[in-house]
């Protein structure tokens, strides 16, 4: 019998707040009624800063992954090409969906723990004269590895090129808990989650959509149609029945990363992954991530050494102390274990999971010293620390 609460280390679903829960606790309400439209109006107002954008955001319900095929269906038409790559579980699965919809995928693939490679995609762009690549897909923070691209770069990479095609980002890991520029960085659709940054439980697919992407016509679609959720969502109804207590979750969540303020929400998610970061160094091991400038500040995906097995990290974790670490997926299986460190997180959550973590490294066989990696996070989060990085 395990006794307290399950210690959630995944890269999500994240933990939710007191707050955000107290607010699902709702009575079934009228989702035509004259104040359920003034209050998804409100979410959609407030949820545009999070992208960083001033055009429409839409709601879909469910997951990040609807979220996708929302995206594709109503902008690109079967045999449209687009340029992806291929660098980790998610970036995967968005390819193999993107091909499954009968497009025509242009695939790049690099090592899962590298970026997106924007070198190749401006050489790809700048031999693309006839305009045949319709869109550009990036993920930006891969789950799978802890790895965080730049869409900076790729927008320049297009600009440079002086191509038109749309820039498409999945933002599921990342918006909500790292900076995200939609209109700065010429971002034509994001797609995000309820689940990770925004801390709530899922069943939410959140999109932001430029007036270019608005613009195109799609394939055949029926449940995903942006015209009836556009149409409705001008009065803050759905097209389809909503899931409501998420969206009073939702409305909750936003209110606390607006009291935080966002600056602070990033700068906090910057301050617990580099104390991470520092404990898996501390330890000896090494990250996924194969450059530091990509490491993301949402998950870090940690190699065991050779001859430990990364499940057997997990297991322990889970069955000995009741602590839930995110696996390795696909060829990252047995290799790596992750730690999430986005939505609702402090210090101590993230000095419990590297305490845990020692304890299970050691046990599976790894020669790791007790009390290692919590020092060096320490040394990060003791006060002197963030005033010495406020300093620089």
């Amino acid at each position: 019998m395990r006794t307290g609460t399950n210690h959630l280390f995944i890269p999500g679903p994240t933990n939710v707040p007191e707050s955000v829960r107290r607010a699902m606790n709702v009575a079934q309400e009228d989702q035509r009624g004259p104040e359920f439209g003034a209050f998804v109006l409100g979410l959609l107002r407030d949820l545009k800063p999070v992208f960083g954008t001033k055009q429409r955001v839409m709601l879909i319900p469910g997951s990040g992954s609807a979220a996708w095929e929302a995206s594709i269906v109503n902008t690109l038409q079967p045999g449209d090409r687009v340029l992806m790559a291929r660098h980790g579980q998610f970036s995967t699965l968005w390819a193999k969906m993107a091909m499954d919809l009968g497009l025509d995928v242009e695939v790049v693939d690099v090592s899962w723990g590298a970026g997106t490679p924007v070198n190749e995609f401006a050489r790809r762009l700048g031999a693309d004269r006839e305009g045949k690549i319709k869109a550009v897909f990036v993920t930006h923070n891969e789950t799978a590895t802890g790895v965080t691209s730049s869409v900076a770069a790729v927008r320049r990479a297009l600009d440079e090129a002086m191509h038109d095609a749309l820039l498409f980002v999945d933002g599921v890991s990342s918006i909500g808990s790292v900076p995200f520029e939609m209109d700065e960085w010429g971002v034509d659709l994001a797609v995000t989650g309820s689940q990770k940054g925004l801390m709530c439980p899922s069943g939410l697919g959140i999109l932001a959509v430029s007036d270019k992407a608005r613009a195109c016509k799609g394939m055949r679609r029926g449940f995903f149609a942006f015209e009836d959720f556009e149409l409705q969502a001008a009065q803050g109804y759905f097209p389809h029945t909503p899931p409501s207590p998420v969206l009073h979750g939702l409305r909750a969540a936003l209110d606390r990363m607006a009291a935080e303020t966002l600056p602070a929400v990033f700068a906090r998610h910057a301050r617990l992954a580099q104390g991470i970061r520092a404990a898996v160094a501390a330890w000896g091991l090494e990250t996924c991530c194969e450059s530091p400038s990509l490491a993301s500040n949402t998950v870090t995906a940690v190699r065991t050494p050779p001859g430990v097995d990364a499940r057997d990290v997990i297991r322990i974790g889970f069955q000995r102390y009741n602590a839930s670490f995110g696996s390795g997926l696909g060829p990252l299986a047995g290799k790596v274990f992750r730690i999430g460190h986005l939505g609702d997180l402090n210090e101590g959550m993230c000095l419990t999971a590297i305490a845990l973590a020692e304890m299970c490294l050691r046990e599976a066989g790894a020669k790791v010293t007790l009390g290692s990696g919590v020092a060096a996070a320490q040394a990060v989060y003791e006060p002197r620390a963030e005033m010495a990085l406020a300093a620089e």
